[in-house]
């Protein structure tokens, strides 16, 4: 898929958990583990906006387009 989250990069910077996050956010850790390992198929703005205001990022910090074909 070419969209990458790097919601497991900006967690290490934060030096947070995904127990802590969950509850900082009021998403299950399942979610959020799905979320992280890049297994969710999308994702809520509202949810985004959550994040964001949690790890103090924004939008791109946690999502990366990479394309698949040569340029």
């Amino acid at each position: 898929m070419p969209i990458i989250v790097r919601l497991d990069a900006i967690m290490a910077r934060r030096k947070m958990r995904l127990q802590e996050l969950s509850e900082k956010v009021d998403i299950s850790e399942a979610n959020l583990s799905i979320l992280k390992t890049g297994k969710a198929r999308a994702i809520r703005f509202s949810t985004l906006e959550s994040l964001c205001k949690v790890l103090e990022c924004q939008p791109g910090d946690l999502l990366e387009f990479v394309s698949e074909e040569p340029l």
